[in-house]
């Protein structure tokens, strides 16, 4: 894969992965997670070709650290994840906003509109802008992708800050053909050398830092314009205009076509810095703009305090005519621009719609036998199940429905130690192999230190199984090749901590012992944990089709 001048239809995830070659990354650190997950694995199927050091991480906040590190001793470095995981890492991510680099670092934030992986809410990353203070780049295309990260790492060499590129699901999984260019095969031995300044967020070296970034804002502009960002596309009508930004954009050039309309257009690369000599050029002769842009109005609500404070008199319209649910499309865009333009709105063809299908386990999932158990060992009525974040999630679908909370990832021990606390009843906290390394550690450790009596079930298939097979600490060591530790047992982990309650058995094979350990879990007054151990089957299909 990506050899120089090959033609590779590739999707925005791939894009991703060939811009950064380009850009001789040397150090990449990921969690997976839906819409990101690709970017990983090709690193993992890559790194050893083109002598990356790469590692999936045990969660977001370490992933980020780890590349942070990188960065502190010259390499140029990566760290991606879903929305949900810069919430995990934002504890790290602003201070290191306000860092001077030595190598070049990105970071890659995708969100997903209507919740297609992420079921618990559809967050947008750009409202996190106003404590990063650093570029975020919004491509619309996997070739825009490509030319972004490559421009995102030229950057972060100039300005020695994190760049963040936000991409979304349409565009993480929309497919393009794209030409490879040259990658360098380098491999970089760094060294960290000592300056306070530089690393170190303590008072008051942080609010010199803050300054610093701050005035950094029109230098970041002034880049971006050079490297020909925000373009203009104008006509002769020059009292309407559209500002649109990342997969809108072309949502909006499909409907113009269709409709025979030609407008002005501001697409909107940067979402911070604004390109404050581009929108004073485009609002000057604006008397009605309409404003596109997944989920929240974040761009209208800069773009109505620019107008604001520029003295421009003009209508904004926005996410008064497209509600902030869900992801846009064709259709939303169409509606809201016939609305805009005052103009009744002709006949659509009819789209065909297929049934919705319930989401199920796969066959010969080994959760289907846990839930199985657990409908036979109990009444579910009479216990609180705490669900979190894998795919025994669809346990909350017919036939088991077994799901009562569902925050984020390792909520559920916590969850599960509040209600047992504050109640008499019965709970049950499930938790996953990797959700388990993942943000479990915790929640496990504030159970035995307060002294609550959940039974938490840790479903180990032994795979990051939901995200696309990714290897995790407790992974096997002949189901990670690239990979030549030994896993960490979950159980060991455990006893370490103080657990005396612990059983490991295999779902499939002991379904009864399952069962009956549930059963008689449930009357301890302490916390017990089942480990129910059976490798993920499209996992084992994989492993014994690899041996033939």
């Amino acid at each position: 894969m990506f050899q120089e001048n090959q033609i590779l239809p590739l999707i925005g995830n791939e894009a991703i992965v060939l811009g950064a070659l380009e850009s001789q990354v040397n150090y990449v650190a990921v969690y997976p997670g839906t819409p990101s997950s690709e970017i990983g694995n090709v690193f993992y199927q890559i790194k050893d070709k083109f002598k990356i050091k790469m590692e999936f991480s045990t969660n977001e906040k370490v992933a980020l650290e780890t590349a942070a590190g990188a960065s502190f001793s010259g390499l140029n470095s990566l760290a991606a994840m879903k929305h949900f995981g810069l919430n995990v890492c934002l504890d790290s991510l602003i201070p290191l906003a306000h860092c001077d680099l030595k190598g070049a670092m990105v970071v890659v934030v995708a969100d997903d509109p209507s919740c297609h992986s992420s079921a618990q809410s559809e967050e947008d990353s750009r409202g996190f802008w106003n404590n990063l203070l650093v570029p975020i780049l919004e491509p619309a295309t996997p070739k825009e992708a490509r030319e972004f990260i490559k421009i995102a790492f030229k950057a972060s060499s100039k300005f020695k800050k994190i760049i963040i590129l936000r991409m979304v699901t349409r565009l993480s999984h929309q497919t393009q053909p794209l030409k490879v260019g040259r990658i360098r095969i380098k491999e970089v031995r760094g060294f960290f050398e000592k300056n306070q300044k530089n690393f170190d967020t303590m008072p008051p070296l942080i609010l010199e830092k803050k300054r610093r970034l701050l005035s950094l804002k029109e230098k970041f502009e002034a880049f971006f314009e050079k490297e020909g960002l925000n373009p203009i596309f104008e006509t002769r009508n020059q009292k309407l205009g559209i500002i649109v930004a990342g997969v809108a954009y072309l949502y909006l050039k499909e409907v113009l076509k269709e409709l025979k309309i030609s407008l002005p257009i501001l697409k909107i690369d940067t979402f911070y810095p604004l390109p404050s000599k581009a929108l004073k050029k485009f609002l000057k002769t604006k008397k009605k703009i309409l404003i596109l842009e997944e989920i929240f109005g974040n761009l209208e609500n800069q773009i109505k305090i620019f107008a604001f404070e520029n003295n421009f008199s003009l209508e904004i319209f926005g996410k008064n005519l497209i509600a902030p649910v869900g992801e846009l499309n064709p259709e939303r865009v169409r509606s809201a621009l016939l609305e805009f333009l005052n103009k009744k709105s002709s006949p659509q063809k009819e789209i065909k719609k297929f049934p919705k299908r319930q989401p199920k386990f796969c066959p010969g999932c080994p959760y289907w036998f846990v839930f199985a158990a657990l409908q036979k060992a109990i009444d579910k009525n009479k216990v609180v199940f705490c669900g979190d974040i894998g795919c025994y999630m669809l346990g909350y679908f017919k036939p088991f429905q077994m799901q009562d909370t569902l925050l984020s990832m390792g909520a559920s021990l916590g969850l599960a130690h509040g209600i047992s606390k504050s109640t008499p009843q019965k709970v049950i906290a499930f938790i996953g192999d990797s959700t388990f390394f993942h943000a479990g550690l915790p929640g496990i450790i504030n159970i035995l230190n307060n002294n609550s009596s959940p039974l938490i079930i840790i479903f180990d298939n032994q795979i990051t199984a939901m995200t696309g097979h990714q290897p995790h600490p407790g992974t096997p060591k002949k189901f990670k090749p690239h990979n030549g530790i030994s896993e960490i047992k979950i159980e060991k982990v455990l006893e370490a901590l103080g657990f005396r309650n612990i059983e490991v058995l295999d779902p499939v094979s002991e379904q009864e012992k399952l069962i009956k350990t549930i059963k008689f879990f449930l009357t301890k007054n302490q916390p017990a944990s089942i480990i129910c151990r059976h490798p993920c089957q499209i996992l084992l299909k994989k492993f014994l089709k690899a041996q033939k």
